[in-house]
């Protein structure tokens, strides 16, 4: 049986001149800017403290930049209430809840916090279970709506937390590194229903394979800065690969795909 909540529409995201830096210490991320336009997916790749995690924590506003702008169409991100912010960003982090006798039923509905007026009231209303509903329906999670959540797999937790985040119905998706501890399979089902979720998806990711597959843009971070920005076919290449993680690296045409196919080497003496 369908139902009749409507996704809403997504958003365009523009970050001008983002830096953030601790009270003490070095700057961490410098002057980045990009757009992601209405329902394209942004990957951003690069080396373990390039500055990924930092860049979407100001995305969801658990940081605020130092300099710089995030606008969400045409609304300043910073000068948005907090409530009003997750009505328009979600995110999908690596920690989980810890509450693991929770229902999945439970968890997705701490996604409708943030359109309620109060925490206890989350997911009580007649609409807010349709549209919990909803999101079991199409996360495919029907069958393990009363399940506890610490009884599910890694790839079921993470479809329940992109659910959870599905029914705080935002404009914005925001994921960090979705595919990590994910076997192949749930790698790919994950990756998949992030493709055909609809929204502005901005995700890091580990794997230049699936950035370049499933990204419609990718943005490279080295120590911080922007090295790369644009599409994957014309913005990873081996010199910039190398640039940003060390590594040597070659591209090989999948067949019958056509699909372009990245493999690794550590460097030689020598080799750039």
């Amino acid at each position: 049986m369908g139902h009749s909540v409507q996704p809403p529409i997504a958003a365009s995201l523009t970050v001008s001149d983002l830096s953030w830096r601790p009270k003490r210490g070095l700057t961490i991320l410098q002057r980045t800017s990009f757009s992601v336009a209405r329902g394209r997916i942004l990957a951003v790749v690069g080396a373990n403290g390039a500055g990924k995690s930092t860049l979407l924590r100001l995305l969801y506003r658990f940081l605020r930049p130092t300099s710089g702008s995030i606008f969400v169409d045409d609304d300043d991100l910073w000068k948005m209430d907090a409530r009003a912010s997750a009505r328009k960003i979600a995110a999908v982090l690596q920690e989980q809840p810890s509450d693991f006798s929770l229902s999945v039923s439970e968890i997705i509905a701490l996604g409708r916090t943030p359109h309620n007026n109060s925490f206890f009231a989350s997911g009580n209303g007649v609409h807010d279970k349709e549209i919990v509903d909803a999101a079991l329906e199409r996360l495919e999670l029907g069958e393990f709506s009363e399940r506890s959540f610490g009884t599910l797999s890694g790839g079921e937790r993470q479809r329940v937390m992109v659910a959870r985040a599905l029914a705080q119905q935002p404009q914005i998706l925001i994921l960090d590194e979705p595919t990590n501890h994910l076997d192949i399979r749930h790698q790919l089902e994950v990756l998949h229903l992030i493709k055909n979720i609809g929204l502005t998806i901005i995700t890091s990711l580990h794997d230049l394979n699936f950035a370049a597959r499933y990204a419609d843009n990718v943005l490279v971070l080295s120590n911080g800065h922007t090295i790369g920005f644009g599409p994957p076919a014309k913005v990873l290449d081996q010199q910039l690969i190398s640039r940003a993680f060390n590594v040597g690296a070659q591209t090989q045409t999948l067949h019958p795909s056509g699909q372009s196919h990245f493999t690794f080497h550590l460097k030689t003496n020598g080799e750039t």
